[in-house]
């Protein structure tokens, strides 16, 4: 059974997704995927894995904790608000590169930002262990065409979005998404397949929770390194993915976050990956917590100092004018 602190926090959460249900629903109000290709993904010859959503929630839960694995369809879901202020945001949520966290860090998270008046898309990414022919290329041929995606629908007549207010977050191995395309938006990472491909996949701001930054060990996520390079690759390798050796003047802003008592993805990552980014001359806020471990989203936030990670990324964003002020 729920504790009643459980089941308070249950309710929290949940009140912050009423009325603010996916851009497109199906039966029951149950959230349609948009689809990332118009075909087939890139170089999925040789893949054989079958995708599946598995349920991990312990009964009866008062939150859901979904994963994707095995995923062959890319595709992220749009949270709209009522009143859109003009600014987007693609989540990237995390998991080690073995699955995707679908709830804790992707629809729990993009309800809060909706919730401030943010059009947010949470993004489903195909994994670098599952066969695909690029590889550790594999996950950020999806971000680069989602960050399109979502600067396309900007640019839509009508719309209500802004084209230059479009800003990526990233949880954990998310984050060592994110930050590539952050840092390598402009490697062609797959042939253009329509006139989305001809926009920028270069995000305006971007957020980094907890984040898979380096492949070198002793500070690499040993789970992710070995899915996305393998376990023995060379240092050059190691150098190609790691975010540190990627600094750039003209990245983006860059917002990141970690508890210091994090045994998954240790805090040096951030720390390292802030020091890189600095002395590159990018614009860049850090923000340690003493408690908080790993994977920790909204719901294992609360009740702790770093509960108030929401708030700090706001403010943030609104100093930055990605947000209008007040």
């Amino acid at each position: 059974m729920p504790t009643r602190r459980q089941a308070l926090q249950g309710a929290a959460l949940l009140s912050l997704t009423a009325g603010l249900l996916p851009g497109a629903a199906g039966a029951a109000g149950a959230p349609l995927a948009i689809p990332l290709w118009p075909g087939p993904a890139p170089g999925g010859e040789g893949v054989t894995v079958i995708e599946e959503i598995v349920d991990r929630s312990p009964p009866p839960a008062p939150l859901r904790d979904r994963i994707v694995r095995g995923v062959r369809e890319p595709a992220m879901t749009a949270f709209r608000p009522a009143t859109p202020n003009g600014a987007s945001l693609l989540i990237i949520p995390g998991g080690g590169y073995r699955w995707v966290v679908r709830d804790k860090e992707g629809f729990e998270c993009a309800a809060r930002f909706a919730a401030a008046g943010v059009t947010v898309y949470v993004m489903t990414y195909r994994l670098p262990g599952d066969g695909w022919a690029a590889g550790p290329m594999t996950p950020l041929q999806d971000a680069q065409r989602a960050l399109r995606l979502v600067r396309a629908e900007a640019l839509r007549p009508g719309s209500r979005l802004d084209p230059g207010r479009v800003g990526v977050m990233g949880f954990s191995a998310g984050g060592h998404v994110a930050g590539c395309l952050s840092l390598m938006f402009d490697t062609p990472a797959y042939a253009p397949v329509d006139d989305a491909d001809a926009l920028s996949a270069r995000p305006d701001l971007s957020v980094l929770v907890y984040p898979v930054a380096t492949m070198k060990p002793p500070l690499a996520h040993a789970g992710s390194r070995a899915l996305l390079i393998g376990e023995t690759a060379s240092p050059t390798l190691e150098r190609r993915w790691s975010l540190e050796d990627n600094a750039r003047p003209d990245a983006p802003p860059t917002f990141l976050l970690h508890a210091v008592d994090d045994a998954s993805v240790p805090v040096g990552n951030s720390l390292q990956l802030e020091a890189a980014l600095r002395a590159a001359g990018v614009s860049t806020e850090l923000h340690l917590f003493e408690e908080g471990g790993h994977g920790f989203g909204l719901r294992f936030a609360k009740g702790k100092p770093v509960e108030v990670w929401p708030d700090l990324v706001l403010s943030w964003q609104r100093r930055h004018g990605f947000l209008p002020a007040g």
